[in-house]
């Protein structure tokens, strides 16, 4: 993750115009105004072809020639969202930075992600500029408005960050860089509690190049990101701001990339992040988020505007923006060495994978058979005790709770919960009490069966799934269906795609190959059908660690994006396939987090991907998955089920959706309590609330 700087290379899609002339620029904009009506398309194609120096310049030429404010005529002949994002290019960096501070803490509310996100991203001298243009705007001081408005360790580190005396000399200690890992260490992972000062005192006082090498020094000691330990110590809007400082320590223009997808992505468009992100950034390191944001969400910046905005305002933003990467399908020489970073990172870096479902610490599997048995016993059916008893258990746990109810009971625990529960909640127990081999053979076997195949689930399984785990699934499904999976899989599909399958469910395949970089790239060059034969060899018999060093060196040989050449070059179910490989291989957490959202965002909601990606990654790493959904989506993993999956009337035909939500909310709850737990403590921390309340045992 830690992506290093380009230097300090003009990388912006706006810059000073040739021949430039101030007072005809002027006269152009007053013929553009007068008379009925205005002409918005010579106003839009005049300012975003110059700089903003030089729209200064134009302000004052149209007074002297004309005798009118320019920006009181701009906001009297547009309107709406065109208006606000003229009027803005036309103010100096410096007075918007403190009029976006100004409307996000003036009147009821405060615009906590605005403050957040110009405070953390400007450097000492535009903060100090933003800080003088609001004091001569505004006649007032805006650490005064800020603490007034403001609360808490939030509220002390804005007033650090609004001072602008970060150290920016580039001279390392390597002495202080140990010592501020080992004080943050200490700060926080190693005590219970959270040294919030020193959090505060470091990361908004030492130098870029110093945090950097600090962050690393950092992994090292805690053997976690810098990132993970602020979410497990910190909470709330302080959370939120402390990794938005930790972002932009790392790349500012991944900061911003990540920052503009979420203002576009799901419905409706956050038009002042948008307008306020692309006017500021138009003339600074546009070029770059361009980049980091094709990088991370396989789409262009270009295409995201142009899909989500509209009219004269669509136009404006796309001139700033300055051009469709999607086109190229090559990047940028500064972009393609971060690509090529980004995948030797990914390459070095050891994730932690981290479970929501543990062992239950003095199990007993009678006494859990027991109460079961008693819950399905007599009239109707204690739907929580079962949920509270198979969410609360590992999966080697439950296969010994089946064993010993027939060994007590002399009965199949699998026959009776069929029998008692219904419909997805039926379908969410028995996937639970499967072995994790049976459950990915019935899902495969679901896949196929009847009209039409799930062709998203047969990828979703076979790219992520290991030797031992295929190996395993294959003898499940032999034993439970009198048929081996690869035929199925033949009979069902065709072409490249069904190779495709069947080279995945093989096992032992994956061994090193030193040309497999070079072959990939010749690949491109060739005919469609090689192409993909070619991918195909490579991508589905090699290792993840060497597909990673593939991809890289790809970068390197082509100057191009691996995803955006599957998408540009292949179609179809190739594609997907190919795409959730690259996936995968990237960031496994990341793809599952992708394919939850797609399950359950819009009208309705894909219930057998629900269950199957709750089910089979609750113990691997579906805490991983939650902190990437959060990351991507703004929302945590629990509220967006909650949301989906939630009851809307007392109607008795909606019970057992609500016992799939409960459910589910189990698989996930820590992150609703800790939610909960926040709201009440800026103190709270992932420590002590697990011990306190439910245990590490339960997460």
């Amino acid at each position: 993750y830690c992506l290093y700087s380009l230097g300090q290379v003009f990388r912006g899609t706006i810059s000073d115009a040739a021949d430039f002339d101030p007072t005809a620029d002027a006269e152009t904009l007053y013929n553009a105004m007068k008379g009925i009506g205005s002409d918005k398309e010579a106003i839009l194609d005049l300012v975003t072809a110059r700089s903003n120096a030089q729209r200064q310049e134009i302000i004052g030429a149209y007074k002297c020639s004309f005798g009118k404010d320019l920006i009181e005529d701009l906001k009297y002949e547009l309107t709406g969202k065109f208006e606000r994002l003229i009027v803005s290019l036309m103010r100096t960096p410096a007075y918007l930075d403190a009029k976006e501070i100004h409307d996000a803490v003036k009147g009821v509310g405060t615009n906590e992600r605005c403050l957040i996100e110009i405070l953390a991203s400007r450097n000492n001298k535009q903060t100090q500029d933003m800080v003088a243009a609001y004091k001569d705007a505004y006649g007032r001081d805006m650490e005064e408005d800020i603490i007034t408005d403001t609360s808490g360790h939030f509220k002390k580190m804005l007033v650090v960050l609004i001072q602008g005396t970060r150290d920016e000399s580039g001279v390392v200690d390597a002495d202080l860089v140990q010592q501020d890992a080992q004080d943050l260490y200490e700060a926080g992972e190693a005590q219970w509690g959270t040294d919030e000062a020193k959090f505060i005192m470091i990361l908004g006082n030492r130098s870029v190049t110093h945090l950097r090498m600090v962050f690393d020094e950092y992994e090292k000691v805690a053997e976690m990101s810098i990132e993970d330990s602020i979410k497990n110590e910190l909470s709330g809007d302080f959370e939120r701001l402390m990794l938005a400082v930790v972002q932009c320590i790392r790349s500012v223009p991944m900061f911003f990339a990540k920052r503009l997808y979420k203002a576009m992505k799901g419905l409706g468009t956050a038009d002042n992040t948008l307008i306020r992100i692309m006017i500021s950034r138009s003339e600074i390191d546009m070029l770059d988020i361009r980049e980091f944001f094709r990088l991370r969400y396989e789409k262009s910046l270009y295409n995201m505007i142009k899909d989500d905005t509209s009219g004269d305002y669509k136009r404006t933003l796309l001139n700033l923006c300055g051009g469709d990467d999607d086109l190229a399908g090559e990047f940028f020489p500064e972009a393609a060495q971060i690509a090529y970073k980004m995948w030797e990172l990914s390459a070095m870096t050891k994730v932690q994978l981290r479970p929501t479902i543990r062992p239950a610490s003095d199990f007993d599997p009678a006494a859990d058979a027991q109460a079961l048995r008693k819950a399905m016993k007599g009239f109707g059916t204690d739907e929580d005790t079962i949920i509270d008893i198979v969410t609360q258990r590992s999966n080697a746990q439950r296969q010994e709770i089946r064993q010993t109810f027939k060994s007590l009971l002399g009965r199949n625990l699998m026959k009776d919960l069929k029998s008692e529960l219904s419909k997805n909640l039926e379908r969410l127990i028995i996937g639970l009490m499967m072995t994790p081999a049976e459950f990915d053979a019935k899902m495969m076997k679901k896949a196929i069966e009847g009209a039409g195949t799930d062709e998203h689930a047969l990828i979703e399984i076979l790219v992520t799934r290991s030797n031992e785990e295929i190996q395993a699934m294959n003898s499940a499904y032999q034993s439970a269906y009198n048929t081996s999976l690869e035929e199925d899989i033949q009979s069902d599909t065709s072409g490249h795609f069904c190779r495709i399958l069947v080279s995945l469910v093989q096992v032992g395949t994956i061994f090193y190959h030193k040309n497999s970089d070079c072959e990939l790239a010749n690949a491109c060059n060739g005919e469609s059908d090689d192409m993909e034969m070619k991918f195909m060899s490579i991508l589905c018999t090699r290792s993840f660690p060497h597909l990673r060093r593939v991809f890289q060196e790809f970068v390197r040989h082509t100057n191009k994006d691996i995803e955006q050449i599957i998408k540009k070059e292949m179609s179809g179910d190739v594609k997907h396939a190919f795409y959730a490989i690259v996936r995968s291989v990237k960031n496994q957490p990341s793809y599952f987090a992708d394919r939850l959202y797609k399950a359950m965002k819009g009208l309705g909601t894909d219930d057998r991907a629900l269950i199957r990606i709750m089910v089979s990654r609750s113990e691997i790493d579906l805490f991983n998955i939650r902190k990437e959904f959060k990351e991507a989506h703004d929302v945590s993993l629990h509220e967006f089920i909650q949301v989906e999956t939630m009851i809307v009337s007392p109607s008795p035909c909606l019970l057992t959706l609500f016992c799939a939500y409960v459910l589910f909310s189990s698989l996930c709850f820590w992150t609703f309590f800790r939610a909960a737990f926040d709201s009440h403590s800026e103190h709270a921390t992932a420590h002590s609330s697990s011990a306190a309340v439910v245990g590490y045992g339960n997460l």
